[in-house]
């Protein structure tokens, strides 16, 4: 069977694989960059397209821009981009899993030596309460300080984009949160997911280190009495010992100078109180600003809009949704080329094989007397209103088979051939019927030779050109339903 190297792409082939909400507005604000950076795109099927296949000006220019970005491998990039995206975060989470480890087994030590309570506390919440504070404060100041861990990873992300298209890719997505006002949401998210990560996986060190070897815990001083760090313990223990941490008893705390020796019972109270800070001042913090920030850059995502006055955007208003529709007649129609096609309705085709005949001369035998039933006949494309009423009725109801008819004695230009094209990308399998008839498989004044070989250039296999009528229109017939 005839197949062509054309590949249809319709409103309804994306319908079937549509793109998220996100992804869709990221590709819009992607071909908006490329279009602004190297020039305006050639897009006029995906225009009519866009056109037919959504109702809104906003909706059209997600659809062209979906269209644009798979015709120009965009759609592709933002894929790949993702893809590394989502690595980096998972070495990085790593990272901070290993650096929890780390922290944990440096705060205990090796159990060689005692360790002093408040010094391991200090170690293992100090950094995280510091950036923690940061986070806040930057509710009042700028956002960038607070979302040191995010931003390291964008920036990583932003290193691995190598190329001019490639570049835009992290830029649009950047550009499309600041837009919704979803950035710092998202970047809070990252920075602490990744805390999140770090402070669980020393947590988990702890239950694991202390469960499995003895540590003696200790407090010690120069200055400060025993009843200080009375206070010091039951003020850091307070809130943990809501939640069901017991606190070390004031005995305890007193007797922990590393001058007595202490029962195993003390040691346990010491170790609870440890675990106790770590999750409700480390982990519980971490987690409630990861949902929030997470909850927060959901709502502000799901708001985005298209803004159609965005430089690049505001441009497109005329041609996807213009207030006049124009017929594109650029002359009167005389009698020999008065136009013979009427507008085709999405009924029309149904999807059926269509037979058309571009721009034939009125002494070739047209339409055929044998047409196949079912076959829908477009008539003769003379004039370029013609032409754009069967591309809208083909792109609104793309037909299984297409067969074009031409006059094999004209030499093929690139206009004709540009139509061939157009045509074309709207039609399952695309035929070309050579006129007049088998004197153009046997040359004479013809020039099927040459349309052959233009043909085969634009991408048609040569078993769908065809120099009978009979050949042709049996393949077409095939094609029925």
């Amino acid at each position: 069977m005839p197949q062509d190297s054309i590949t249809p792409t319709t409103p309804d082939s994306a319908a079937r694989h549509p793109p998220g909400r996100l992804q869709a507005h990221w590709m819009a604000e992607l071909v908006r960059l490329r279009e602004t950076h190297w020039g305006p795109l050639e897009d006029a099927q995906a225009t009519r397209q866009a056109r037919l296949g959504a109702a809104d000006l906003r909706g059209r220019i997600l659809l062209r821009a979906l269209l644009l970005a798979r015709r120009e491998n965009l759609a592709a990039l933002v894929q790949g981009w993702r893809r590394s995206a989502l690595a980096i975060l998972a070495a990085l989470g790593l990272a901070a899993v290993l650096s929890g480890i780390g922290i944990a087994l440096g705060a205990l030590g090796n159990g060689s030596r005692p360790v002093n309570a408040l010094w391991a506390a200090g170690a293992l919440l100090g950094l995280h309460g510091l950036t923690f504070l940061l986070w806040i404060a930057s509710f009042l100041l700028r956002p960038a300080a607070a979302t040191g861990l995010g931003r390291f990873w964008l920036w990583a992300t932003r290193k691995l984009a190598r190329g001019p298209d490639h570049a835009l890719v992290p830029q649009a997505f950047l550009n499309l949160l600041a837009r919704a006002g979803a950035l710092r949401w998202v970047l809070g998210a990252v920075s602490h997911g990744l805390w999140l990560c770090g402070l669980t996986a020393a947590l988990c060190t702890l239950l694991v280190v202390l469960s499995t070897a003895s540590y003696r815990f200790i407090w010690a001083t120069t200055l400060l009495s025993p009843d200080s760090f009375v206070r010091i313990t039951r003020t850091i223990g307070w809130l943990p010992a809501q939640l069901g941490f017991p606190l070390p008893s004031a005995e305890v705390v007193r007797a922990s100078d590393g001058l007595q020796a202490l029962p195993p019972e003390a040691q346990v109270q010491w170790s609870i109180w440890l675990i106790g800070a770590l999750a409700v001042y480390g982990i519980a913090p971490r987690l409630l600003a990861f949902l929030g920030c997470a909850v927060a850059a959901a709502r502000a995502l799901r708001r985005l809009e298209i803004d159609p006055a965005l430089p690049g955007f505001s441009t497109l208003r005329d041609r996807l949704d213009p207030a006049v529709q124009s017929t594109g007649i650029d002359r009167p129609a005389d009698p020999l080329h008065e136009p013979r096609l009427r507008p085709l309705a999405r009924a029309d085709l149904a999807g059926g094989p269509v037979l058309a005949g571009l721009e034939l001369p009125p002494d070739l035998d047209w339409p055929p007397a044998a047409l196949p039933a079912g076959v829908t006949l477009a008539g003769r494309l003379d004039t370029r209103e013609e032409r754009n009423a069967l591309l809208d009725a083909l792109a609104a109801t793309p037909p299984a088979r297409l067969l074009l008819a031409c006059d094999a004695r004209q030499t093929p230009d690139r206009g004709a051939l540009a139509l061939v094209a157009d045509l074309a990308a709207h039609a399952g399998q695309t035929g070309i019927w050579l006129l007049p008839g088998d004197d153009a498989d046997a040359g004479g004044d013809t020039r099927a030779p040459l349309w052959r070989e233009r043909l085969a250039a634009l991408g048609l296999a040569p078993e769908a050109v065809f120099g009978a009528g009979a050949p042709a229109l049996r393949w077409l017939e095939r094609g029925h339903g």
